[in-house]
């Protein structure tokens, strides 16, 4: 078996695999089957509990990703074995989106829980392969992220056999499990930390934005287009389908706007960074779904008002914009003018929320107002001293 050693930090042209981006891709499926039953939950005036099922779905598939993503970073060896274990992973994303309508629609987790099982099992023989291969401190924290992975699955399995109509329960459980879940990391690299590449990690969370805007766009397209086709109402769509685009190019610029690698210096750093991120992708992803609700109300679909249709699109935007720029956007403005810049848009997209039918078309034109107060601001000389 060849050997599993830890990647330096320091190396040069470290880049995402074609494996890492197949891996992304495929995860894709899981997001689009959450943002579909979103959407399918807000047009029938569910939309408080539509908006709780996409944040639990979510996490699963966020912190499936997470895992791998800080595991390659550090050990990705890219040899057959690595692979083959990679694609088991993936395969369990598969089992997780499949399980996805289920877990929305009627509670059970069953097959979720299933394709979970098998990523994390998977994760676990990678570290334990971690262990083997290594000795001291860092074969400790291998052995300890096995541990803790394999203890807290077991947790979900033991939620399934809940009884299915203790709903307050179910909820709690879960609650302390994601908190298991996210504490593993900080336990097994209480002493010693895992050798992540900045600029690799940085890469792989910027390439999932990119995959999950994508996405966004794509189902977005959809909609309209069905629309379109079913209802000939192009006059009521153009505006939504207009604003939709401009608040995802302005997604994207925003993000993309800062070298957030030069910001990761330290773990304690990465892990916040690393962890918003689940409100940067959720955010993004119901942004598309939030369309899709705009598109259905716009033709009568959707039985809600048309402040949420508005809101199932402004407020995933505005807590975009924030997020973004409460985790490195604000580390590199230099004075109060560029630290306000993207707050006060996110409000302003907000306030769109009562515009009525002319709703994300403004909160479009606002956002993309904001990339241009951005790159202003940006090209003023630098304060003197």
């Amino acid at each position: 078996m060849p050997v599993m050693m830890a990647r330096s930090r320091t190396e040069e042209h470290r880049a995402s695999t074609p494996l890492e981006l197949f891996f992304d891709l495929c995860f894709v499926v899981a997001v689009a089957q959450a943002g579909a039953r979103l959407v399918h939950a807000a047009a029938e005036g569910h939309t408080l509990t539509g908006v709780g099922s996409y944040a639990a779905v979510f996490f699963a598939i966020w912190w499936a990703w997470v895992n791998f993503s800080w595991f390659a970073s550090a050990y990705d060896t890219d040899d057959p074995l690595y692979r083959v274990v990679t694609l088991v992973q993936i395969t369990g994303v598969l089992i997780l989106a499949a399980g996805v309508p289920r877990a929305f629609d009627a509670g059970d987790w069953t097959v979720v829980v299933i394709g979970y099982v098998v990523m994390r099992l998977a994760l676990t023989s990678q570290w334990l392969r971690a262990a083997h291969c290594t000795e001291g401190a860092e074969r400790r924290v291998a052995l300890r992220y096995a541990v803790g992975i394999t203890v807290v699955q077991l947790g979900w399995i033991a939620m399934l056999f809940l009884p299915a109509d203790s709903g307050p329960v179910r909820t709690a459980a879960f609650v302390v499990l994601a908190l298991a879940e996210m504490s593993v990391p900080a336990i097994a690299e209480r002493d010693r930390s895992t050798s992540w590449h900045p600029h690799h990690i940085s890469e792989r969370y910027g390439l999932f934005t990119i995959i999950v805007l994508g996405e966004t766009i794509a189902a977005a397209t959809v909609a309209v287009q069905e629309a379109v086709d079913e209802h000939d109402a192009l006059g009521e769509l153009l505006p939504i389908a207009a604003g939709g685009l401009l608040i995802v190019f302005s997604a994207w610029w925003i993000y993309f706007a800062v070298p957030i690698h030069d910001y990761l210096r330290g773990s304690r750093e990465a892990f916040i960074w690393g962890y918003g991120h689940y409100l940067i992708f959720g955010s993004a992803a119901a942004i598309g779904a939030g369309i899709e609700v705009a598109v259905e109300h716009a033709v009568g679909k959707a039985h809600v008002s048309d402040t949420v249709a508005a809101a199932a699109v402004t407020i995933p935007s505005a807590l975009f914009l924030l997020t973004v720029w409460t985790l490195h956007a604000r580390h590199f403005k230099r004075d109060l003018a560029e630290q306000l810049a993207l707050p006060v848009a996110a409000l302003a997209i907000l306030a769109c929320t009562f515009a009525g039918g002319w709703a994300v078309f403004a909160a479009g034109l606002v956002a993309a107002a904001a990339v241009a107060v951005e790159v202003a601001l940006s090209r003023r000389p630098a304060p003197a001293g």
